[in-house]
């Protein structure tokens, strides 16, 4: 008898794998499985941060509509977000290509230009990695990162009374892809005569195309003063990242509807699409927005332009969603699942 994957998803997998593993031995090791980011102390002034992602065709990205450019920014952007989210400086990458009959040698230059050009700017040089033929295009990314020990940032350490939130908006990445989906699906059925309308979407489109690592508002939480008590980045959904902070904190926490940061453009597509700009923001994922925890007296060093305070830790282990008519109801851990 097999247990399918898909009966216990893709983080009750990984509580299988950490099992056979076992907690590690070696105090070196800060934090191992079960956060953004592996941290490994190096003395007493330095922790190096590893992380790994990988993106595979068909799953996470579809080339009829994303540029190999743009997709090699967006799987250098996933991994820098890990590490930006455990409070660390991305320094160096590897580069792992599974490449198809499809995939010309002009699509892997455009594809390494944009990592290049996503390096530059978040000061991360590539210093190797490897090339294997595959079924589908498939990326993978090493990123090893750097921080102080005392500074690094885990998704543990919330306490209740501590304010959640969160940077940017929420939603909008999903909200690009469903254009990008009916868009497409338009075009099948109209074939040559189709117009594709772009432009009234730029935003959430590029939201999701070319996502930012928010490495700019750590450094803006270093210069005020602030250090987040937990932090993780938002790439399954709202809902779920919550959860986990809730969850590997000890505590609970509320999040109130009427606050969450949606923008207008994610607005105008839930509406046309028939469905809630709040579902969009909690489960849509691929943001890359920080969602942290940090003291009440904290807040006011914070530029409101930048953060916003979406809810708050509590006491027990219920993660609730405070609706804007005022009731409540409990908040899933619901979001992007591999295997669900």
């Amino acid at each position: 008898m097999f247990t399918p994957i898909s009966e216990i998803g893709e983080f009750g997998l990984i509580d299988r794998i950490s099992v056979i593993l076992g907690e590690v031995a070696n105090e070196d090791v800060l934090e191992g499985i079960g956060d953004d980011a592996s941290v490994i102390r190096i003395d007493d002034d330095r922790a190096e941060v590893v992380t790994t992602d990988g993106l595979i065709e068909g799953v996470h990205f579809d080339l009829s509509f994303m540029p190999p450019e743009h997709l090699g920014a967006k799987s250098l952007t996933v991994n820098i977000s890990d590490v930006v989210a455990m409070n660390a400086q991305p320094r160096y990458a590897t580069l792992l290509l599974g490449l198809p009959g499809h995939v010309s040698v002009e699509m892997v230059e455009s594809l390494y230009r944009g990592a290049k050009k996503v390096c530059d700017a978040y000061g991360v040089t590539i210093v190797g990695g490897d090339t294997t033929g595959a079924h589908q295009l498939t990326i993978g990314v090493t990123l090893i990162g750097y921080a102080h020990p005392d500074r690094v940032v885990y998704r543990r350490g919330a306490q209740p009374g501590d304010l959640l939130c969160v940077t940017g908006d929420l939603g909008s990445a999903f909200a690009g892809l469903r254009v990008l989906l009916r868009q497409r699906m338009e075009l099948a059925e109209e074939g040559e005569g189709f117009s594709p309308n772009l432009e009234s979407y730029r935003y959430v489109i590029n939201r999701n195309l070319t996502p930012t690592a928010r490495l700019g508002f750590v450094r803006q939480l270093e210069t005020a003063g602030v250090l987040p008590h937990a932090m993780i980045d938002i790439s399954d959904g709202l809902a779920s990242e919550i959860n986990h902070l809730a969850r590997r904190s000890g505590c609970g926490a509320s999040v109130h509807e009427a606050k969450l940061p949606i923008h207008p453009q994610t607005r105008t597509v839930a509406r046309e699409l028939e469905e809630s700009p709040t579902h969009f923001a909690l489960n849509g994922g691929e943001d890359y927005e920080l969602l942290f925890a940090i003291a009440p007296e904290d807040a006011e060093k914070l530029d409101p332009g930048h953060v916003t305070m979406i809810g708050e830790f509590v006491e027990g282990e219920d993660v609730m969603l405070i609706r804007e008519d005022g009731t409540s109801e409990r908040l899933a851990a619901t979001g992007w699942d591999h295997f669900g």
